[in-house]
């Protein structure tokens, strides 16, 4: 069995940040990642949480990751807006675009943001989460390394792209639909593999594309898409949208997230933000609480996104985090020099 530990959020943080530090990241880059892999941790979405820093340290050194690099708008014309990582770590680029795709919406009712030469992002939904925070609905979608095979075939082509949704709420917190294109989140994988830990049968395929329980199997094969060829198809759909549309890295083009190999993955993000009262003046707070209200009435239902929120209060509650022994003792020798 696996060792555990607890640790503040503040240690948490800080053990993520001075990782990060001790690895040529620039401090406002450090606290960008450090808060968005805590924030994860939180939300019960360990995957891409504190488990991704050994292989962001990784890519800093053999500078595959610039940590130090500020992202850029390249151009901002009506109410798109574009935007350049540089090869940096995602988080910083999308922090900027949600500053700067608010100030646009507030304006022209729907905006939209490309960000391009880009890198793992984490949890979509959060980032969408900020637009409904600010009463805005959000849509986000990103395109990541290989991972899903076109339906039909056995080799890896669209990567498990994820689609976020959020809408705002007037006296709760906003509704949050996140997913990923693959029956669960490579991160999942990724976790289990660290762990030493099977996977359930049906989440992938090894790469003679016969079904596997073995995570290492499973990294070095195929996810399964979500809904069989429709999962495929919305794949595609990404790849067009957060790729296509940014001039980024396809899939298949894109180097893994989990490794020091190869160049930059490059990949694209494409976030549109809609202000829902240039549509429906004040009436759509009503007219989402209906809806709300009748899924809910119904026994055993739940919203989107509910379990999330449930595991952020608890752990809000205790202020406490749960690593393996292993990882921490692994990120702190990333701490020092």
């Amino acid at each position: 069995m696996t060792k555990t530990l607890q640790l503040s959020e503040k240690e948490g943080w800080n053990l993520a940040f001075n990782a990060l530090l001790n690895h040529e990241t620039s401090k406002d880059n450090a606290k960008e990642v450090a808060d968005a892999l805590i924030s994860a941790e939180f939300d019960g979405q360990s995957g891409h949480g504190l488990s991704r820093i050994p292989s962001y340290v990784e890519q800093l050194s053999s500078g595959k990751v610039n940590g130090s690099v500020s992202p850029k708008i390249i151009s901002s014309k009506g109410s798109v807006i574009r935007i350049d990582a540089g090869h940096g770590f995602a988080f910083p680029a999308i922090s900027l675009a949600l500053k700067e795709i608010t100030k646009t919406c507030k304006s022209f009712g729907i905006a939209a943001v490309g960000i391009s030469r880009s890198h793992h992002f984490g949890q979509a939904g959060r980032h969408v989460e900020r637009l409904a925070e600010n009463s805005l609905i959000g849509l986000m979608f990103g395109n990541t390394p290989k991972a899903i095979p076109p339906w039909g075939g056995t080799q890896a082509l669209f990567g498990t792209n994820p689609i976020a949704f959020s809408a705002p709420r007037a006296d709760d917190a906003p509704m949050v639909i996140d997913m990923s294109l693959s029956k669960v989140a490579r991160g999942k994988v990724m976790l289990a593999n660290q762990q030493n830990e099977k996977i359930p049968e049906g989440w992938a395929i090894d790469n003679e594309g016969k079904p596997t329980t073995d995570p290492k199997r499973a990294l070095a094969g195929a996810m399964l898409p979500i809904g069989d060829a429709k999962g495929s198809a919305l794949a595609l759909m990404v790849e067009v949208l957060a790729a296509g549309l940014t001039g980024s890295n396809f899939g298949f083009e894109a180097s893994s997230f989990l490794d020091a190999e190869g160049d930059s993955p490059g990949v694209g993000q494409l976030i549109i933000a809609i202000d829902p009262s240039f549509f429906s003046g004040d009436g759509f707070a009503e007219r989402i609480e209906t809806i709300i209200s009748s899924i809910l009435e119904q026994p055993s239902t739940r919203l989107p996104g509910n379990k999330r929120l449930e595991k952020r209060k608890l752990r809000e509650k205790s202020e406490k985090i749960t690593i393996s022994k292993e990882l921490y003792e692994k990120i702190m020798s990333l701490t020092k020099s």
